[in-house]
């Protein structure tokens, strides 16, 4: 026997007994947390906006918006675009979108994140290439912290997981704030139940 196996028989002949790992708390406020509105705080800090209900207009809160929007690309079915990520087939083709309309399954109220997947974008640079983005989320999915967010069945079932805060920023140059330093200019979130219809 070579000493390489041997030594490998020996790492396998003495491994501690098994045992059970220990539970992760929650780290739960003590106190009751508005979780709306710690969301919205949270995404106000990084220069993210927050709109607390569904427009009863769609096309004119979009019009109003993005009045220069020409190409606004959407995964959600509560509105219908004029592309589809099928349009953009080579990656760097999302460059071209105005506007994403995509709907999260998941908000963190601790850090105004939002959650996302291959399954939401479906095309993955429609989300970061865009020059603005909106995203739909039911207050009823967020949830307070990233040990509660880690939980949620895209990290264990889809190829990756991304929580996005933004716009992003930075801070690099004489200590002040940049936003957006790189990808999409503007990050709105709508409040907008799954139950609810125009």
């Amino acid at each position: 026997m070579s000493f390489r196996d041997a030594i490998l028989e020996n790492v396998r002949n003495n491994q501690p007994a098994a045992r059970e790992l220990p539970a992760i708390p929650k780290f739960h406020s003590e106190q009751t947390v508005d979780l709306k509105n710690k969301f919205a705080a949270a995404l106000k800090e990084l220069s993210g906006e927050v709109v607390s209900e569904p427009p009863v207009d769609f096309d004119k809160f979009l019009w109003k918006r993005f009045p220069d929007a020409k190409v606004i690309c959407s995964t959600a079915p509560e509105y219908a675009s004029n592309r589809k990520p099928e349009d953009f087939a080579r990656w760097s083709d999302a460059s071209s979108i105005d506007v994403t309309i995509l709907r999260s399954p998941l908000g963190v109220a601790e850090t105004g994140s939002v959650l996302f997947s291959e399954e939401e974008f479906r095309v993955n640079t429609i989300g970061v290439f865009a020059h603005d983005i909106v995203i739909l989320l039911d207050p009823a999915e967020i949830v307070e912290n990233i040990h509660d967010a880690y939980g949620h069945p895209h990290f264990h079932d889809k190829a990756y997981s991304l929580l996005m805060s933004g716009p992003s920023g930075s801070a690099d140059i004489a200590g002040t704030t940049v936003h957006p330093a790189q990808g999409v200019t503007t990050l709105t979130v709508i409040f907008w139940p799954r139950a609810w219809r125009r």
